[in-house]
């Protein structure tokens, strides 16, 4: 039953005009907080934005309008800090979380966190979406929500009552997935290209948004040149220096 849940993910960008109460985002982030965390850190928050001018705000600077004013519920997913150093506080005892070391501790964490109340949401029949976009904008979306030092948005979460049935994308096949005991570049020159005939004909043939392309020539394209290059200094100035 699990795995038939995993499997049948798609994401959900038009929501039907239904919103969740706080008591069910709360039961939803209570999920969220048994993933596993590294050292039980625990380094991260959510904010959840019910006000509606900091959802068209937020939905103006990450350039995505459809789903925060209208997903039931709408929540900021944040690497944290700040809750840890004021744990040090109560030891009269400061932190030091500018190294890199940390900042994976706490993306990785949050993602972890993330992916549960993801999973707890479509378990009830929500449906759900990832929004990158965030840290289009990170600075002015920090100072919308009040983020203080230790404290970086990295990415947002729509939930919501479908009014959409979008098909589940055809994932890499698993042989392009694992490698047993070493790395294995070799078996993409044929892995690769087959996964191309299949997301080709997918692409053409989905409901909506049919588009004449295949994986390699979607990620080449996407990664041809930098993106968001704005992070590194937006970090620093979170006090995560990357040392």
């Amino acid at each position: 039953m699990v795995i038939e849940l995993l499997s049948s993910h798609a994401s959900v960008r038009k929501y039907k005009d239904i919103h969740l109460s706080r008591e069910e985002v709360q039961n939803l982030v209570r999920a969220g907080q048994h993933a596993a965390s590294s050292h039980f850190v625990q380094a991260y928050s959510v904010i959840h934005v019910t006000d509606q001018g900091k959802r068209e705000k937020l939905a103006e600077l990450a350039s995505n309008r459809r789903q925060f004013l209208t997903a039931g519920a709408v929540l900021v997913f944040c690497a944290d800090y700040c809750r840890l150093a004021s744990a040090a506080e109560l030891h009269g005892a400061k932190i030091d979380y500018s190294y890199a070391e940390n900042m994976l501790v706490g993306a990785i964490d949050v993602a972890l966190f993330a992916q549960n109340v993801a999973i707890a949401a479509e378990s009830k029949g929500y449906g759900i979406c990832y929004i990158g976009g965030i840290r289009n904008a990170p600075t002015e979306i920090s100072e919308l929500l009040g983020l203080l030092d230790g404290v970086a948005p990295m990415f947002a979460m729509t939930i919501g009552v479908p009014d959409e049935a979008n098909e589940v994308k055809p994932r890499l096949p698993v042989e392009a997935i694992i490698h047993e005991n070493s790395y294995d570049k070799e078996k993409y020159k044929q892995l690769l290209p087959a996964y191309d005939k299949t997301m080709h004909e997918y692409y053409l043939n989905r409901g909506s948004n049919q588009k004449d392309t295949a994986w390699s020539e979607q990620m080449t394209d996407f990664l041809a040149e930098p993106r968001r290059t704005h992070m590194k200094d937006f970090l620093s100035k979170q006090g995560f220096d990357l040392n």
